[in-house]
């Protein structure tokens, strides 16, 4: 498989494609006005402790107070109330794989690990008190309407290792699926690792020398130790250490063995790449290019279009079928259609056909736009029960590579597939677009025949004070030709019933819900 890394820098904005077999895998943006806040460490301050939630508000200076739940607050004495609370989610250090993409590494802990029998369960209100100053990172940025969730959990990402100061265990990615280079990474990890913190091995540490593993966790232990010296003096509710931007962690992440190249259109970028791949990197420096052609780079590499693709509602599929994605605040549902597409033999295949090409297309969409929550896919119905099982196994086969946490449930009887999909950071389309001046985001308008009739009952609620007048009614162009033509013996009737005269006028300017009732001076 061949992979490119695209980066469009400008000093207001900058784009990031991972492009495999010629087509957008994933596509990140950050711009200068509005960076992300994924990663960053902030020395806060709980405001207000809710029993009931088993969770608390913590002030790190933003506009909403920041949220920590209950197994997100670390404990010095022990942590088997971590241990308890993963076990219950069904995570282990095996089964849960590293965070490939910087906004939010939450720690694992060891399987075998015994959780004792008279664990203590410690509710909120007995771990923190309003007032209390905590040192803590955020996992997951503000969402819509929800602020950000944050963890004192700190984990330090570097470009092999991630370090987990407040465990003491080495896990190794599952996506190294040789086990003896496996066993090999944890075996020198647990030999020169201190024993007060734990390590993850990332994905890109398969086959690195252990001299360079050892360099990298020095590196991020003086890190560590330096925030720690800058949280002792640094006021309440400040940031004390800010993530990498958005070049450099597409650099760290994404910029794998697997990448054939990274191409970037800034000089000034590149050469800032350029020093932190001779740093951390050498081996990849020689696939690192400069962008020097007259298009625009995402243009050049058919990527503009692939954007714009990603925010259209109706995602047409090869055979001549469909798919239709419409997303809520936690929910996104997604809608399979046969379309122009009428099949060669009979109506069962040409449904499988059209829902197995939907499952690629799907797969896709999803990760790309980076859509999370809960989300519903409406295939269309199968009556054989073998093939409702080919759908199913398809889609969990095509989402593989994606490096976000997904799972899937079997696919219901109606042909519905429920799933869930990790986010940490806004979809592409809620940091692209924002909801419609015109409809506030509800995705429909009133029609021009319902305004004209809302008009009519105005005019006869204020009966009273209209009777016998000269009425100016102002409505949109569209509404007036409206008038003029389709409900013009309505609007007699209504003159009629009042004993007076209504003129209709056209404003542009006027929304097209919107209209003005006003009696003439006679």
């Amino acid at each position: 498989m061949s992979a490119e890394l695209i980066i469009n820098a400008d000093f207001f904005e900058t784009r990031v494609a991972l492009v495999e077999n010629a087509q957008v895998a994933e596509f990140y943006v950050e711009r200068s006005s509005d960076r992300g806040i994924g990663g960053n460490i902030y020395k806060g301050r709980v405001v207000r402790v809710l029993p009931g939630m088993q969770a608390a508000f913590v002030d790190i200076n933003l506009e909403k107070a920041a949220f920590l739940y209950v197994s997100d607050v670390y404990q010095p004495a022990g942590d088997f109330e971590r241990l308890f609370l993963s076990s219950c989610n069904g995570e282990t250090e095996e089964g849960q794989e590293e965070k490939e993409v910087v906004e939010a590494q939450e720690s694992t802990v060891p399987e075998e690990m015994p959780i004792p029998p008279d664990y203590p369960s410690i509710p909120i209100e007995d771990r923190l008190q309003e007032g209390q100053e905590l040192l803590v990172q955020v996992a997951k940025e503000p969402i819509g309407s929800k602020g950000a969730r944050i963890t004192t959990h700190i984990t330090i990402p570097g470009r092999n290792l991630v370090l987990m100061p407040t465990m003491d265990h080495v896990g190794v990615s599952r996506r190294i699926e040789n086990e003896k280079e496996r066993k090999r990474l944890r075996e020198v990890m647990v030999a020169i690792r201190p024993s007060n913190c734990g390590f993850i091995v990332r994905t890109a540490a398969e086959g690195t020398e252990p001299e360079k593993l050892q360099a990298e966790m020095d590196f991020l232990l003086r890190l560590w130790q330096s925030i720690q010296r800058r949280a002792e003096s640094a006021p309440v509710s400040s940031l004390v250490y800010q993530e990498l931007d958005i070049t450099l962690r597409a650099v760290r992440d994404l910029f794998t063995k697997e990448v054939d190249r990274l191409v970037i259109d800034s000089e000034q970028e590149y050469r800032k790449i350029v020093a932190f791949i001779e740093t951390f990197m050498p081996a990849l420096q020689n696939g690192i290019e400069l962008y020097e052609g007259d298009e625009p780079i995402f243009d050049a590499y058919g990527i503009e279009m692939e954007i714009q693709r990603a925010l259209s509602r109706k995602i047409w599929l090869k055979s001549g079928g469909y798919i239709v994605i419409e997303t809520t605040e936690a929910l996104t549902a997604i809608d399979v259609n046969t379309g122009r597409y009428v099949g060669k033999r009979n109506l069962e295949e040409t449904i499988l056909k059209t829902n197995l090409e939907a499952v690629k297309e799907i797969a896709y969409q999803l990760r790309l736009r980076n859509l999370g929550g809960i989300i519903i896919i409406d295939f269309i119905d199968m009556e054989k029960e073998g093939n409702r099982e080919k759908v199913f196994n398809a889609l969990k086969e095509a989402l593989r590579r994606d490096k976000s946490k997904t799972n899937i449930l079997r696919m219901s009887e109606l042909g519905l597939i429920e799933m869930t999909r990790k986010r940490t950071r806004e979809s592409i389309g809620r940091v692209l677009c924002e909801s419609c001046f015109y409809c506030e985001g509800e995705g429909h308008l009133k029609s021009r025949q319902t305004v004209c009739y809302d008009i009519l009952r105005e005019l006869e609620r204020d009966r009273r004070e209209l009777f016998g007048k000269n009425i100016m009614v102002t409505v949109h162009p569209e509404v007036a030709s409206r008038f003029y033509d389709e409900e013009r013996t309505a609007l007699e009737r209504v003159e009629e019933r009042l004993q007076a005269r209504i003129m209709v006028k056209g404003e542009p300017d006027l929304h097209i819900e919107s209209y003005e009732i006003a009696p003439l001076e006679t």
